[in-house]
């Protein structure tokens, strides 16, 4: 399958690129426009170029639309799934992320994104591991052990703290550790959040190795069962998510300003979750965990002071109310 150039003739200036960057974050990501505004203004539109590439990279690996102007005209070989057309998408994706470091590229987010790679010399690497991870995700949809589910991470989630740490200066290795850390946390807590979400799309991220340990199997999920075995195996995958907050939670004192209250924002809004989860005896096929208005309220105003005032996080281990495996 081969696929040819986008199917509109527009020429973007940078200035429009960044705009339409901005309205790509604002109209999908609820809590991106109250953190936003805390950041610098010269550096808002450099986070909206990341925010779109990431938030479009994902959409092209799973929510694929044909009538998108602004995507390349598929030409098909036969009659390739929909798992090919993604694919070839994907590489068009990354054709377009090639042209950002030697070439002109032709999609508003890529034309924004060149500015800002230019601008904090980013490497192309995570960019990379995130179409990588989409890639992952057409052919590989359950992870037999925790350990092949810790690399789907390293592609689909370190890579956005790696991104974000760039725009605020910092580029060593122990930052990038516990943003790792922290990165995987949020992305396995996702995970647990999302389970039958993710069911209904056919991926199951509960390693295999684990259902087969707390005697769990795909046919009650399937069905949504919700016993003791099932609960024990959401206790072990709590505990681990949690474990790696707490691994990840002093890269919040190594930071300074709007940097480390992103980390401590996201980091307390993962760990609630967490904890959302364990309330509600770890039943999260029958009902999906949330956070209420006032809940992100209270959590955005202790991340604010603790930033503000310095602190670490100091994070608890979930609450154990009603988590009675």
């Amino acid at each position: 399958m081969t696929s040819t150039a986008p199917t509109h003739d527009i020429t973007w200036s940078v200035e429009e690129a960044y705009r339409f960057c901005e309205r790509l974050a604002r109209a999908h990501y609820e809590n991106f426009t109250v953190g936003s505004r805390l950041l610098p203004t010269g550096l808002r539109p450099h986070v909206y170029a990341i925010y779109a590439y990431c938030r479009t990279v994902d959409d092209l690996g799973d929510e694929f639309t044909a009538s998108d102007p602004l995507l390349p005209a598929i030409v098909e070989d036969g009659s390739p799934d929909e798992n090919s057309r993604r694919l070839a998408l994907l590489d068009w994706w990354q054709s377009e992320l090639d042209a950002c470091y030697s070439g002109s590229p032709n999609h508003p987010v890529m034309v924004a994104l060149q500015k800002t790679i230019a601008a904090f010399n980013i490497p192309a690497q995570p960019f990379l591991k995130l179409i990588q991870a989409n890639r992952m995700d057409q052919t590989n949809t359950r992870y037999q052990t925790f350990t092949g589910l810790l690399d789907y991470c390293r592609h689909s989630a370190n890579p956005v703290g790696c991104l974000v740490l760039h725009l605020f200066g910092y580029t060593d290795p122990p930052r990038q550790n516990m943003s790792d850390a922290t990165c995987t946390a949020l992305q396995l807590t996702n995970f647990w959040q999302d389970v039958a979400g993710d069911y209904q799309k056919g991926r199951v991220y509960l390693p295999q190795e684990d259902l087969e340990r707390f005697g769990y199997h795909e046919g009650d999920l399937a069905a949504g069962v919700e016993n003791g075995p099932w609960r024990r195996l959401m206790a072990f995958q709590v505990a681990r998510a949690m474990q790696l907050f707490q691994d990840g939670a002093p890269l919040v004192k190594t930071l300074d300003g709007p940097a480390r209250f992103d980390v401590a924002l996201f980091t307390r809004g993962g760990v609630a979750v967490l904890d959302a989860i364990v309330r509600q005896n770890y039943n999260v096929l029958s009902h999906r965990p949330h956070l209420s208005k006032a809940a992100k309220g209270k959590i955005f105003l202790s991340a604010w002071l603790s930033s503000k005032l310095g602190l670490g996080l100091g994070l608890p281990s979930p609450s154990q109310k009603g988590g009675r495996p």
